[in-house]
């Protein structure tokens, strides 16, 4: 079921960069599958179309470096086999607080974690150096085209520790699924993050907040908090090594 829903996903995203503003149905028609079947992966995977809005002409950012998005090709199988990373916004009493995040795609616990008042490089290093404190060194490390990640000294860090860059494609922001899925409902879960008097009760309560999505929140897909997903999946491993 699991490599099955993987090949559906690819072949989604694959739709997608041809038809950015498909919904299931239209995909179903174009994969020629069950439109209920697209919708549960789509779900799965934290897959959404394309919604256009009219913004403002800017000229296109080069990047420094050009990655294929490598889970097109390679589904992980093992914890810590690919690592995902994003960041996003929360704002309170009209300060932006920026919130970065490392989750690995296999056991889709977030391993890393940093917050401050400024976004940047410097955010993004800090959530996977707190990533990489606890865990084991990811094989491969996906992410956005953002200018954090694509930054000399992010890439390098990554070189430096023989780990694999992934990227989504230019303007393909469901190919990151995993985290937007993950953000959409822990900003629900957080509630109003005016409610708090102090920055110091904010960064306490996002910290607490993903504590108790990795440790206690049943996940949609694993049916379990994915610390505990973890923890049996580590158990059945040790048993199948022959003694």
């Amino acid at each position: 079921m699991e490599a099955k829903d993987w090949a559906l996903k690819v072949r989604i995203e694959e739709a997608l960069r041809e038809f950015p503003a498909y919904g299931h149905r239209r995909l179903a028609l174009h994969l020629r599958a069950n439109k209920k079947r697209v919708r549960r992966v789509m779900k799965k995977f934290g897959i959404k179309p394309y919604r256009r809005r009219v913004r403002h002409w800017k000229k296109p950012r080069k990047l420094l470096g050009i990655y294929p998005n490598l889970l097109m090709t390679m589904r992980p199988s093992f914890p810590h086999h690919a690592w995902a990373a994003d960041f996003t916004h929360i704002l309170w009493r009209e300060h932006d607080i920026r919130m970065a995040t490392v989750v690995d795609i296999f056991t889709r616990r977030i391993v890393g974690l940093a917050i401050g008042t400024r976004g940047g490089t410097a955010l993004v290093t800090a959530a996977l150096c707190n990533a990489l404190l606890a865990h084991p060194r990811p094989v491969l490390f996906h992410s956005d085209n953002g200018v954090e990640y694509d930054a000399c000294s992010f890439r390098r860090l990554l070189d430096s520790l023989d780990i694999r860059i992934s990227r989504s494609k230019k303007g393909c922001p469901w190919e990151n699924g995993y985290q937007e899925s993950f953000y959409d409902k822990f900003k629900i879960d957080l509630g109003d993050p005016n409610r708090f008097e102090t920055l110091g009760e904010l960064t306490a309560e996002l910290y607490a907040a993903v504590h108790a999505y990795n440790t206690r929140r049943i996940h949609s897909t694993l049916r379990m908090p994915p610390q505990e997903f973890a923890a049996r999946h580590a158990r059945a491993t040790l048993l199948a090594i022959p003694s």
